[in-house]
């Protein structure tokens, strides 16, 4: 997954809004050195993309998209629960984007058990533009692995594409 895309968003939102005052202006805050400024802005950006994520979700994933090809995909913009949760949470909104009559955007989750074991969510799909989706797991988990697809017409998912969520990937993100 390319997780340049999540530091560079938020880098992107920082440099849109501009930066909070005490940084903008050259403040150096109580300490009198120029880096006591820096977690302001970090602080900021993170507040504000935390501020559009699904309730119960901590962790901004990024979006997973289908294999692309014939004339569209899916995409699922992602957002996970913390790991140590006792029900882990992976929601988002869910997009279609293939321009064919009868295709639809799919998503489904499976979760590796802390105590051994996999199990699988419902999959959540949609054939409109776009639409919310949440699955939630049975327990405690140490990885999940998110995949999305587009369906044919007969209900059928193909050109699938799964992207391995796991606790060591996303410890010293932002919250």
């Amino acid at each position: 997954m390319r997780k340049t895309t999540v530091i560079g968003g938020a880098l992107a939102f920082v440099l849109a809004t501009g930066l909070p005052a005490a940084a903008s202006t050259g403040s150096t805050g109580s300490t009198g050195s120029p880096e006591a400024a820096v977690p302001v802005a970090s602080t900021a950006s993170a507040n504000a993309v935390r501020a559009a994520a699904p309730a119960g979700t901590k962790y901004h994933w990024g979006p997973v998209r289908s294999v692309a090809g014939h004339s569209g995909r899916a995409t699922a913009d992602v957002w996970v629960s913390d790991f140590s949760a006792e029900t882990f949470v992976v929601s988002g909104t869910l997009r279609d984007r293939d321009a064919h009559r009868g295709h639809c955007a799919y998503v489904r989750a499976r979760f590796h058990y802390a105590g051994g074991g996999t199990g699988w969510a419902r999959p959540s799909t949609t054939c409109r533009e776009s639409a919310p989706f949440r699955l939630s797991s049975d327990g405690e988990i140490t990885r999940v692995d998110v995949r999305v697809c587009l369906l044919d017409a007969g209900r059928v998912p193909f050109r699938c594409h799964v992207d391995p969520v796991k606790a060591e990937t996303i410890a010293g993100w932002p919250r």
